[in-house]
């Protein structure tokens, strides 16, 4: 085990602030989609059900565009450097930030077009239509429905490597990489943004 450290990421070490609120809202909604999705395929059908799947659907649609807004965040802001760690630790981190954002990506797209293909459409917030992904098609709904739920099985699998990742570098190795995503105190140094050259 490596021996404790009081080591603070420098401003220089920090993620940029728009990174870390993008992170925790995306973190936030991913767990409470999650729990709905969870909770709601329990429910026998009554409007509490149907008022859920529009929560979940609604949030799935929100997901896909913060995902969209943060991938082009990080792909033209430079991502502070990391605590020096074994090469398989920084093959294995880099793995699972792929995965994450291809979830990201696949587990509402997949919702989406389950529910376009099962004939029902997605109103965001209840007042704005949204094309159907796909058109209707029982057959299609019936394959896209398990898609989606091991899609999201495989994103919740994957969360709590991160989790557990970034803990383990936390409370074992105090190497500050969790605190890189932490907001700001008032005391700490303002960071400023690493643009890409």
């Amino acid at each position: 085990m490596n021996a404790p450290s009081s080591h603070t990421p420098t401003t220089a070490e920090r993620w940029h602030p728009a990174s870390i609120a993008l992170h925790w809202l995306l973190a936030l909604m991913i767990v409470g989609s999650l729990g709905v999705g969870l909770f709601m395929t329990g429910l026998p059908f009554s409007p509490l059900r149907l008022q859920l799947y529009n929560w979940h659907k609604w949030a799935g649609v929100t997901i896909l565009a913060l995902s969209a807004l943060r991938l082009a965040w990080r792909l033209t802001h430079r991502a502070p450097a990391a605590p020096p760690m074994p090469r398989w630790q920084r093959r294995a981190a880099q793995s699972a930030h792929g995965a994450l954002y291809l979830l990201f990506f696949a587990v509402p797209l997949a919702g989406w077009a389950y529910s376009s293909a099962a004939g029902f459409p997605v109103v965001l917030f209840g007042v704005l239509p949204l094309p159907d992904f796909v058109g209707p098609d029982r057959e299609l709904s019936e394959a896209l429905k398990p898609l989606h739920r091991w899609l999201a099985y495989g994103l919740a699998a994957v969360v709590v490597l991160h989790v557990a990742g970034a803990l383990k570098h936390h409370f074992i190795d105090r190497d500050g990489l969790l605190l890189r995503m932490m907001p700001a105190r008032r005391r700490d140094p303002v960071t400023r943004p690493a643009i890409r050259t």
